[in-house]
């Protein structure tokens, strides 16, 4: 089963679907740029955005070489004593949504988000297990998690007695505010990791932006202490300096190859410029991804023609949690 494990939800709540919107500062910005990478205009904001964003991505999905993708929820930040930060926070996608989603399409796989510290976290977690989450998402650094909070052991026992994956962004970020720039370090996994929790380092630690801390060699080290430990290749077809200091060649080496797992952080734009530019992609590889209009398929053929095995886009499958009757071979 091929899959791609982050792709992004967004809405507006037009549909009673609970999403909400409001990118503010300079990530204002980049809502067009976002919108436009999934073929939809900026007046989508003001209409039905819940029913415009999923059926193009159903859409997508349907007419790509992938089998189904991994959507995102997206929860609010919190402070460690469980108090909801308000007005920090520029999007929120609520559980139900993505769980309904992947209920009535198989070409979904819900990957839902809590806040650890919410008074209610256990109980939402039990009700995501039940309604079939298949992981559990979060951005440590923009939603104020420290993994490393004792408070959280319950909640991290439960995921790993689940075997709810965790996917935990590291690494550098600009699409979104960022709250504790040092929760970017994928050592805030090493908790979960003790635990048993197997962890997902989203964008393997790399930077984006050039005067980004890089934590690329931490996510290495990391990755020769912890077995349950892997990384995904999201966003490293995004023009953001994550390619820096050859990741790419280290990241198809034997030794992390097969620890490295396919996303595409969908909806921010699929572009091979870089890892062209970069000597990581041939001229005429590049030159057709510019004419395929699927982001999820182009950025899948941009993944095979940067040389990440066929392994890496089905072993997600051995990981989240499937539907009893989802055959991984499929």
């Amino acid at each position: 089963m091929t899959i791609d494990l982050h792709v992004h939800i967004v809405g507006n709540g037009a549909s009673g679907s609970g999403c909400w919107y409001r990118p503010r500062g300079w990530t204002k910005w980049g809502a067009p740029f976002m919108l436009r990478s999934v073929g939809l205009p900026a007046a989508a904001l003001r209409q039905d955005l819940d029913t415009l964003y999923a059926d193009r991505l159903l859409s997508f999905v349907r007419s790509s070489s992938l089998d189904c993708v991994v959507i995102l929820g997206q929860d609010e930040p919190y402070d460690s004593a469980g108090r909801k930060l308000e007005g920090v926070g520029s999007f929120y996608v609520p559980n139900g949504y993505v769980l309904g989603l992947a209920t009535e399409h198989p070409e979904f796989r819900a990957g839902v988000s809590i806040h650890p510290a919410r008074p209610d976290a256990l109980d939402e977690l039990e009700a995501c297990l039940q309604g079939g989450a298949a992981l559990l998402k979060c951005l440590p650094n923009c939603q104020n998690i420290d993994w490393s909070d004792r408070r959280y052991t319950r909640f991290l026992e439960r995921m790993a007695e689940a075997k709810l994956p965790l996917l935990a962004h590291t690494g550098g970020e600009h699409t979104l505010p960022v709250v504790d720039q040092r929760l970017a370090d994928p050592r805030v996994l090493i908790r979960p990791l003790e635990i048993g929790v197997t962890c997902i380092a989203a964008h393997c630690g790399t930077g984006s932006g050039l005067f980004d801390r890089d934590y690329f060699d931490v996510f290495v080290e990391l990755l020769g202490r912890f077995p349950n430990l892997y990384g995904d290749n999201s966003a490293f077809n995004v023009p953001n300096g994550r390619l820096r200091r050859n990741t790419l060649g280290r990241c198809l080496e034997a030794s992390l190859a097969g620890r490295i797992l396919h996303g595409s952080d969908t909806p921010v734009p699929v572009l091979g410029h870089e890892p062209f530019i970069r000597g990581h992609l041939s001229r005429r590889a590049f030159r057709s991804s510019l004419s395929e209009p699927n982001p999820l398929e182009r950025d899948y053929r941009l993944k095979r023609a940067m040389g990440f095995p066929e392994e890496s886009f089905t072993r997600a499958a051995e990981l989240i949690r499937l539907p009893a009757s989802t055959s991984i071979t499929a």
